[in-house]
């Protein structure tokens, strides 16, 4: 039984390398879609102009409690210039209804679904950050601080958008 364990442990490491494998720092962004936990659909199309973090994180993990708070409280700060932040439930994390009274009380919209090579990369949380005009410039497993924030976003958000 272990050994199938470790084998599935495995392709799922594979798989998620492979998805990412098409997200590279400096490329534009592959293509991608959204399902909000409400069941609305946000296309990477409609995003175009603005600083875009995608956030995948679990119920699960430490770092990701203390990190989403964060991610809530600067999304609220920087919107206006142009900061969308997307919280990306992983498939190991509660039920969609059991994260509903979560992500009411955030401003962060939460997706329980995403279409794309985006993907955790083997830990989370992960992050990627896409500027203005769609390029990557972010790719990382690991949280932010508020250090990271400023210095990663607020370059991007002084950028004009394109």
């Amino acid at each position: 039984m272990r050994i199938l364990q470790g084998i599935i442990a495995c392709a799922t490491i594979a798989i998620a390398s492979a998805a990412t494998a098409a997200v590279k720092m400096g490329e534009p962004a592959p293509p991608f879609e959204l399902t909000l936990i409400d069941g609305t659909k946000v296309r990477s199309t409609e995003l175009r102009g603005q600083v875009v973090v995608l956030n995948f994180w679990a119920t699960w993990c430490g770092p990701c409690k203390a990190e989403l708070p964060l991610l809530d409280n600067y999304y609220r700060l920087r919107k206006p210039n142009g900061l969308r932040v997307f919280a990306v439930a992983t498939e190991d994390s509660l039920p969609a209804s059991k994260l509903k009274p979560l992500f009411a009380a955030m401003a962060i919209p939460s997706a329980r679904r995403i279409k794309g090579p985006f993907a955790a990369m083997g830990a989370l949380p992960t992050n990627y950050i896409i500027d203005r005009a769609g390029v990557v410039r972010y790719a990382k497993a690991g949280a932010f601080d508020l250090d990271d924030l400023n210095t990663l976003l607020v370059p991007l958000l002084r950028e004009p958008a394109p």
